[in-house]
């Protein structure tokens, strides 16, 4: 080695050096029994703060969705056979809202938030999980897939079991508002195959034991949203400002509802828990 290039090396070392010592330190992985939640990152958990949720009799105009959920989940919770769910569609609409605040209501099971990105380290998730003997959901949420996203496939692996087979005490619960997860475009450089790939990529959804529409909500919805977010707020309900609300924002739906509450909270000098 020349002088220079020892000279660069010791450079290159010493920068490395630099770095680890002010790279903060990782901390021990969560113990699973000290949390109800975690986040999944970096192949590691971090235990977080019970997630905020809504009561679940609070979640209006999504009583067939919100039954369905909770039944299965409660059949994870006690041991028994439960599925994978996908919740897709309208956007605003109560998806990730009502997987927390299921999650709340049935008592012994766990999450674990996991980011799209992560797909690919979920194996040792449910390794890690499978260890624990507590039963939990592994909630994905706002997932989708552009037609040449490689990721359908490590999903579609897990759904099916992949080489190794995920515990019978861990599910998946993903939210999206795509219903088939993946774009419906074609490739036109091939053109003999392409509806194959196509079809392929879009029975990626039929792979959830459970999938679960969410719609727009029409103006009747809407309101009942609103008026029960009122009562529990002790918040006073009038319809006509509650609809002109919704004009100005382009839409109803259940965000908007909850946004509206939040501003004639804020106009009434009331503090939302």
């Amino acid at each position: 080695m020349t002088t220079a290039e020892s000279g660069i090396s010791d450079t290159l070392r010493r920068i490395a050096d630099a770095l680890e010592r002010i790279a903060p330190a990782r901390g021990p992985e969560a113990d699973l029994t000290s949390a109800r939640a975690f986040a999944w990152s970096g192949g590691r958990l971090r235990a977080l703060p019970s997630p905020s949720a809504q009561p679940l009799e609070r979640l209006v105009g999504v009583d067939a969705q919100k039954a369905a959920l909770f039944a299965n989940a409660d059949r994870l919770a006690r041991g028994l056979p439960a599925h994978d769910v996908l919740l897709w569609g309208a956007r605003g609409m109560g998806k990730s809202a009502l997987v927390k605040s299921v999650h709340a209501a049935v008592e012994g099971l766990g999450l674990v938030e996991a980011a799209h990105d992560e797909l690919g380290t979920l194996p040792a998730l449910f390794q890690r999980l499978g260890e624990g003997g507590r039963p939990f959901l592994v909630f994905i949420d706002d997932m989708s897939f552009e037609a040449d996203d490689p990721g359908y496939r490590q999903l579609r692996s897990l759904l099916e079991g992949g080489v190794e087979a995920r515990p019978d005490t861990c599910r998946l619960v993903v939210t999206s508002n795509r219903r088939h997860l993946v774009a419906r475009e074609l490739s036109e450089n091939d053109p003999i195959n392409a509806r194959d790939v196509a079809d392929d990529r879009l029975a990626l959804a039929d792979r959830f034991g459970l999938s679960l529409g969410f719609h727009n909500a029409d103006q009747t919805t809407y309101l009942a949203i609103v008026e029960g977010y009122a009562a529990a707020h002790g918040l006073p309900f009038e319809a006509a400002d509650a609809l002109a609300w919704s004009v100005a924002r382009g839409g109803r739906s259940g965000r908007v509802a909850w946004q509206y509450t939040q501003e004639v909270a804020g106009r009434q000098g009331v503090r939302l828990g």
